[in-house]
């Protein structure tokens, strides 16, 4: 049995502790939040106990310590649990500068810690089918990806301020995505992008609507759309073209029915937001921290995704900036 901590009580941290508490080898108990509402109502729910940050990582019986706070946070939360010995779940990103993520790995690599990033996605069972098919080789050599991400609704002003910019808070999920479906690092980055959804973002200097075209040294290339306005719901899909066929991942609807009468046939929206979309991969993340854990499995997302995420994303802006294509490099 492992016992989690959980630093972070607001939305995000909620889907967590009920997974954590959900499952069989895992227990909370502890929670902690800057907020004290949220953190006893939380943790009356679960039956943990309200902790500060000193008693988490002063506790020999905690096993894991799951960050779930604002991102300005994540960093210092990291290291700190790190020097612990404490194994470490984080939700993305590990830091908006790619210098404070390098040195808060440096940390954790000498600590000798295990280290999750919460880019979900992957443990979606949809993606992580096609993803698995591709390392079967059951569509030949990958040729082209395309991943389509909108959101239902652009987030407040107050949001998008604090929020790192579209590239690294919405877009870095899908260029994890990318990544992880091309098994190869990008060598280029090409990003264009609009104000077109809320004069609000491009007030805070920010942009609502972008595509990044990622080329590999073998030629592979990946194409990301992004939009923060979709009027039919939360848009998730992925196609892979390969040399023998292709293979692709629709939206999940909010229901299987369909209509067919004699004016057409109409069927449901896509699910409204992530989380409705994504809880089973909210789950199943979990278990592969605890399959790690248990069995030495690798790893992934680690710290390390998480950087070389990061890296695309900053690569991208400076191709919005520059109107060019910008090398990103390899940081890891």
């Amino acid at each position: 049995m492992f016992n989690v901590a959980l630093l972070g009580a607001g939305r995000i941290g909620q889907i967590h502790a009920g997974n954590i508490a959900a499952h069989p080898d895992c227990r909370l108990v502890r929670v902690m939040d800057v907020y004290a509402p949220a953190a006893q109502a939380l943790a009356a729910k679960y039956g943990a106990q309200v902790s500060t940050l000193d008693q988490v990582l002063n506790d020999d019986n905690v096993d894991i310590v799951a960050i779930c706070s604002a991102t300005d946070t994540h960093a210092d939360l990291i290291e700190a649990a790190a020097r612990a010995g404490k194994a470490i779940f984080c939700e993305k990103p590990v830091d908006l500068s790619l210098e404070r993520v390098e040195r808060c790995l440096a940390t954790v690599r000498e600590a000798d810690v295990p280290l999750m990033i919460g880019f979900n996605r992957r443990f979606d069972p949809s993606m992580a089918g096609l993803q698995q098919s591709l390392v079967n080789g059951e569509i030949g050599n990958t040729e082209l990806v395309t991943i389509s991400s909108r959101d239902p609704a652009a987030p407040s002003a107050d949001y998008v301020k604090t929020s790192g910019g579209l590239f690294r808070d919405m877009t870095i999920h899908d260029l994890d995505m990318a990544r992880w479906l091309l098994q190869e690092e990008p060598v280029s980055v090409f990003a264009s992008a609009s104000s077109l959804v809320d004069p609000e973002i491009k007030a805070a200097g920010d942009v609502d609507t972008a595509v990044i075209t990622l080329t590999c040294a073998s030629g592979k290339i990946a194409v990301i759309t992004n939009s923060r306005r979709a009027s039919y719901g939360y848009d998730q899909r992925i196609e892979v073209h390969g040399s023998k066929g292709m293979l692709a991942v629709a939206n999940h609807p909010e229901s299987s029915l369909i209509k067919s009468v004699a004016e057409g046939v109409v069927a449901q929206k896509p699910m409204h937001f992530f989380l409705q979309r994504y809880g089973d991969a909210y789950r199943l993340e979990l278990g592969g921290l605890i399959e790690h854990l248990k069995n030495g499995t690798a790893i992934h997302p680690s710290g390390e995704d998480g950087l070389q995420a990061l890296l695309l994303a900053d690569a991208a802006l400076e191709s919005l900036r520059t109107g060019k294509a910008v090398q990103p490099g390899n940081r890891v």
